[in-house]
């Protein structure tokens, strides 16, 4: 390699103004995204990263469980009449059930030395509580080559 192209190889970003060729001012920010470009961090404290441009707002994530969802699973189980307290009780109900079986499901997935809950995680932490779910199990071969 020639002397003059071994000296400006080692040139920096500052030192590329003064080329022939470039521009007085240094291209800033090229090809970085959005990056940081002056909003504030979160919280004010140091963070390695950017600070985020959305703000996920925590709410009650059961109250997704609206009015009328729960009016049609009672209606499916045969209720007429709604009082209007029941629907904070089922909100309660399910939120509890859904604890528990989804902590059987971690349970299961990390005695398997898994990160991923599968489907039969699902159904076995199901059946384990008595809420036996058909037509996943090993017993449905129809279609798959069982005998």
């Amino acid at each position: 390699m020639p002397p003059s192209l071994s000296r400006n190889h080692n040139l920096l970003r500052s030192d590329v103004s003064g080329l022939p060729g470039s521009s007085a001012r240094p291209a800033v920010g090229v090809g970085k995204g959005k990056g940081k470009k002056g909003l504030p961090s979160s919280g004010g404290l140091k963070t390695k990263g950017p600070a985020k441009r959305h703000r996920k707002i925590l709410r009650e994530t059961i109250q997704g469980i609206t009015r009328p969802d729960i009016r049609r699973l009672a209606r499916r189980g045969g209720v007429k009449r709604i009082s209007a307290g029941i629907y904070d009780e089922t909100r309660g109900s399910l939120r509890d059930f859904l604890t528990a079986v989804l902590r059987d499901c971690a349970a299961i997935a990390w005695t398997c030395n898994r990160k991923t809950i599968t489907v039969t995680d699902v159904v076995y932490a199901l059946s384990r509580r008595g809420h036996t779910l058909y037509g996943f199990g090993s017993s449905n071969t129809r279609g798959r080559g069982g005998d």
